[in-house]
């Protein structure tokens, strides 16, 4: 082995040693990894960097911002109130997670699919008090389970397809020809991940420690225009808010305290409720509630840039001493009162009628240049801006169509993911589903560094001839036998998927087991499949899988996370595939 061979060895074994002992950034890591590759000349510059102009890396950048116009549409919650609802369990949870889920990564791709699902796992982990570390895994592993159902559920399988025909000349393979095989799979892998991932994800949840120690009281209305008219409190999803509780009702003149679940909420409605900044934040999402501080009317239209910002009232504030509503706020500051704290507890009455108070805490709307012009106020001692946006409910159907359209044409053939992508973004922007400030925020650099820097390591093993030499190897173990040849295959694709990308793997392994094949006489359609489903279903690292190295930094997830729930899954997919394999598919 030359040392160029032995180092490129010694920064794979190194990461995984770090990812797994310490808790340094992955995307530090493998920078590290990625500049002492360079540095060596074990890679050229232009090699090295090859993963930051890699197309499948700007399509995940791409999906961001358009994950990005989902959630500021109000798309994201159509979809958590129409299909996720409450489960009472994380096994409950998982199951209505993977009903999107697998059949769209089946034909919509999976990498855009989690993409698009995480800010929604996020908000739905909010509502429901379930940690997004007990369910980003389960998202990441059913997009990879559902992308192995058709040939264009995930790029690896069109990749072994498109080898395959140009190496044979031969085209074998159509959309549903992998169904059969992945279909069993996909049904005893989700099974397991039912019974299992429960018991061993950790809950890692990121309430902040003091955020319980600050009650705001909150004042919405009704929208006479809105889907609220007409609905119960629990038919409006208003009796069980996480961190959050319907104090009463004002209905002109007379007021209903402690409204029970079955009352019905009339146009103009004013709701007044008690709870925690985020979780007032997730309250204002919801499609057909309103602002209610009197003077808000003034501000009912041209939401796009509205944001949520807390202050806290100061001695010299010019409003102390006089109610929201008689102050005119906003004339004033140019930003309504949704929320105030006082003294870490609610505050009784009417919130237009509330006297502001020197160390109030006030969480306001208004436009992100209220958070300049007051730099230098002395009306407020503390600006934070929460960098939360009031959702445009009415483009939420418009950006579900184009995520659609756009990823329909990337699985015709019509575009190209990336290009589909990039398409999606540009019509969300030109539509207002997405402001340019949004898009920009959207990218989640770390993650993207991450799947960057991550293409190193793989084109290092391949340069180095480790990689191959590696397959080799364990093929030459089966002694002719076609059996043993068959789950060799699966094995070496599957160690190989975990130490460089699944790509990389299927293109090392396609031409040396066709080969094999045709000189031992063997069917290779069934050793195509095997290859297929080994290089997609990586489990057990978050290196081997872009979905997987998506969902590690918002999970909080660390690298043992994934060897425990990867093992055993890793292990359960390879005995399911290859049995189903050897039971129905001739190998000579």
């Amino acid at each position: 082995m030359e040392w160029q061979a032995f180092l490129a060895v010694t920064a794979t074994l190194g990461v995984l040693v770090t990812l797994i002992s310490t808790r340094l950034a992955p995307h530090v890591v493998l920078m590290t990894a990625l500049a002492v590759l360079s540095l060596s000349g074990v890679l050229t510059p232009t090699e090295a960097l090859a993963g930051f102009a890699n197309p499948g890396l700007a399509t995940v950048a791409a999906m961001f911002a358009v994950a990005a116009g989902l959630h500021a549409s109000g798309g994201i919650d159509l979809l958590i109130n129409r299909f996720l609802g409450r489960p009472r369990s994380v096994r409950t949870a998982m199951l209505r997670l993977f009903l999107p889920v697998v059949p769209l990564s089946a034909f919509l791709n999976n990498t855009p699919v989690v993409a698009t699902m995480i800010p929604a796992i996020n908000a739905w982990s909010r509502k429901t008090g379930i940690a997004p570390s007990r369910l980003l895994i389960p998202l990441s592993y059913g997009a990879i389970v559902g992308g192995s159902l058709t040939l264009i559920g995930t790029s690896t399988n069109l990749v072994v397809a498109g080898q395959y025909q140009a190496l044979t000349g031969r085209q074998d393979f159509s959309v549903f020809s992998i169904t059969m095989i992945g279909l069993p799979v996909a049904l005893v892998a989700i099974t397991f991940m039912l019974l299992v991932l429960p018991r061993i994800l950790p809950d890692r949840s990121a309430r902040q420690p003091f955020a319980n120690m600050r009650e705001f009281t909150l004042e919405v209305a009704v929208d006479p225009q809105g889907p609220l008219v007409g609905m119960t409190v629990e038919q409006a999803g208003l009796r069980d808010l996480e961190r959050l509780y319907l104090v009463e009702i004002s209905r002109g003149d007379s007021v209903v305290t402690a409204a029970p679940s079955e009352e019905t909420l009339l146009a103009g409605d004013r709701l007044v409720f008690a709870g925690e900044t985020e979780a007032v934040t997730d309250l204002l999402r919801i499609h057909g509630l309103t602002a209610s501080a009197g003077e808000s009317t003034l501000m009912q239209h041209e939401r796009a840039e509205r944001r949520l910002i807390e202050v806290v009232v100061s001695q010299s504030c010019a409003a102390v001493g006089e109610t929201i509503r008689s102050c005119r706020f906003h004339d004033r500051y140019g930003a309504v009162v949704m929320a105030v704290a006082r003294n870490g507890e609610r505050i009784a009455g009417n919130l237009g009628n509330i006297i502001i108070k020197p160390g109030d805490t006030l969480l306001l709307e208004a436009r992100p240049a209220f958070v300049s012009r007051q730099q230098f106020n002395k009306d407020f001692l503390l600006i934070n801006d929460l960098d939360k946006v009031t959702p445009r409910h009415e483009k939420a159907g418009l950006a579900w169509a184009i995520l659609l359209l756009s990823v329909s044409a990337a699985g015709l053939g019509l575009l190209s993911m990336l290009n589909a992508a990039l398409l999606a973004v540009i019509v969300m922007l030109t539509t207002g589903c997405l402001t340019v400030s949004q898009a920009e925020k959207s990218l989640d650099l770390p993650v993207l560094i991450t799947i960057a820097a991550s293409f190193a390591l793989g084109a290092a093993l391949q340069k180095t001839g480790v990689a191959a030499m590696l397959a080799e190897g364990i093929v030459s173990l089966s002694g002719g036998r076609p059996w043993l040849l068959l789950i060799l295959t699966y094995i070496s694709v599957s160690v190989l998927t975990e130490l460089i990308t699944n790509n990389a793997a299927a293109i090392i392994m396609v031409p040396l087991v066709l080969a094999i094949t045709h000189a031992a006489g063997l069917d290779p359609r069934a050793f195509m499949f095997a290859i297929m489903i080994a290089a997609s279903s990586s489990f057990a690292t978050p290196l081997g899988y872009q979905t997987n190295l998506m969902v590690y930094g918002p999970g909080a997830y660390r690298f043992t996370d994934f060897l425990r729930a990867g093992i055993p899954m890793n292990i359960v997919v390879a005995v399911t595939t290859l049995s189903v394999l050897l039971w129905l598919m001739p190998l000579q």
